[in-house]
């Protein structure tokens, strides 16, 4: 790849513009108007056929500006208002991801999949899967299933209320497909590495399609790293469907740049009696947008939410959340814990909403931060939104500094003033890293965080793309 790039141009694989300001979402539509023909060309028709309703809703909506309650902590406008480059014309990145890089987590063998940029990367010999589970690119099984993916793809991620979402749906041409089918357990944790690679400021825009059918069951790990010093911006829209009985564990670990701005959705729809596990850990980052929204649509559903955040610097971490409530007899733990250092700053915003008719619901949401020095900055927002009378809800927040009577307590037993505080931040974020049901996993990430309070890289042994 080279720099001589035109991202309103067709004449090159790599669109990009230099030097060009205006609105934000102009440029995206301008973007989209010239090169429509070869954002389709490269996809299938599964994910084609939303975009004409994407753009519509992406023109009407606009980027959202921080008086928008949604987005009031993060200014979308601002962060997707320079130029980047994009992979339209899906130009082969000569990298092998199984070579040359290795993520594995001790004691803990996976399946190891591999996302460069936005294009699920195929290795030539079959990963062996159980019969019928399908783990490939989505754009692929897209083609060779469409009344499968055309069933499920979109349902969730609603253009009309979410301009980014609304982006990424106009502009992704791949992604990942995972397909579990009733009553199939997938005893081996799938590992998907996604790797940000490019020589410009770039853009990537990927999509996630789950499927898990009634009483099937899988655990998947996805990992986002970054390997070149450019500014990257990665959308991503994952779509979780959970059938009855079912199970899933979905973890998520960041570790990209302070270069690297990422905003991704997480939709998951669950039916009765499923069990989902969801946890979020950014240990690296530049800014950092989640935003996830569960859907409990069947009774006796459960889903455990958790997640947590280091940061320094000028680091940015927002969390924004919504679990619904639609039937009785449904359960939620909710957890978030923030350690900001330095001019960090975080949010978390997370609604409970118990609908009318959703009796016997039992829920429990709690954030708590540490803002380890006085310019960091951390807004939290926690909400109960309920309309039945006959349930169990219980939300709550906090923001502190560093227990001074601990720390004195430490000190007074031979331990530094900065072993002290690093163990007690430490033993502050343990409680979400022991939400984990994977225990290579969780020890794994104990070793990771302690790291990070070191100020040390958490990269994996024998990552020769981290070097």
């Amino acid at each position: 790849m080279n720099s001589n790039h035109n991202k309103s141009g067709l004449s090159t694989p790599l669109h990009y513009r230099e030097g060009q300001g205006g609105g934000s979402a102009t440029q995206y539509i301008e973007l989209f108007s010239q090169c429509e023909a070869m954002i389709c060309k490269h996809s299938a028709e599964v994910l084609n056929s939303p975009r004409a309703k994407a753009v519509a809703d992406f023109q009407r909506l606009g980027f959202p500006s921080r008086k928008a309650e949604m987005y009031k902590y993060t200014d979308v406008n601002k962060l997707f208002a320079p130029d980047y480059g994009l992979n339209l014309n899906r130009l082969s990145i000569p990298v092998n991801p199984y070579d040359a890089f290795r993520c594995d987590v001790p004691n803990m063998s996976t399946s190891l999949y591999f996302v460069i940029n936005d294009t699920f990367y195929k290795k030539e010999e079959q990963r062996l899967l159980p019969e019928g589970v399908m783990f490939c690119s989505l754009k692929e099984a897209a083609e060779q299933h469409p009344e499968l993916v055309s069933r499920y793809y979109g349902k969730q991620a609603d253009t009309g209320k979410d301009a980014v979402v609304a982006l990424n749906t106009m502009l992704a041409q791949d992604g990942v497909f995972f397909y579990v089918p009733k009553g199939v357990v997938v005893e081996k944790p799938i590992q998907l590495v996604n790797i940000l690679r490019a020589d410009v400021n770039f853009m990537v825009n990927r999509r996630v399609l789950i499927i898990l059918e009634e009483g099937a069951q899988a655990r998947l790990l996805m990992c986002d790293h970054a390997m070149d010093k450019v500014d990257f911006l990665a959308t991503q829209v994952i779509e979780a469907y959970v059938g009855a009985g079912a199970t899933l564990d979905l973890y998520e670990l960041e570790e990209t740049t302070t270069a690297t701005h990422r905003f991704s959705h997480l939709y998951v729809q669950q039916e009765a009696d499923s069990n989902v596990q969801l946890g979020g850990i950014t240990l690296h980052n530049g800014l950092t947008r989640n935003t996830t929204h569960v859907t409990l649509a069947g009774q006796g559903a459960h889903i455990s939410l958790s997640g947590m955040a280091i940061a320094d610097k000028r680091q940015h971490v927002d969390n924004h959340t919504v679990i619904d409530h639609q039937v009785s007899d449904c359960t939620s733990n909710e957890l978030f814990k923030y350690v900001l250092d330095d001019n960090a700053t975080g949010a978390f915003a997370g609604k409970v909403l118990v609908r009318e008719g959703a009796q016997h619901t039992s829920s429990e949401q709690t954030n708590r931060n540490l803002c380890v020095t006085r310019d960091a900055r951390m807004y939290t927002q926690p909400q109960l939104e309920i309309y039945a009378d006959d349930v169990k809800c219980s939300h709550g927040a906090t923001v502190g500094q560093l227990d001074e009577s601990a720390l004195f307590y430490m000190r007074q037993r031979g331990i530094s003033e900065k072993e002290a505080r690093l163990l007690l931040m430490f033993a502050f974020v343990g409680e979400v890293i022991d939400t984990i049901r994977l225990d290579a996993l969780r020890d794994r990430l104990h070793l990771l965080v302690e790291k990070r309070f070191r100020g040390e890289m958490g990269k994996c042994q024998g990552c020769t793309m981290c070097k």
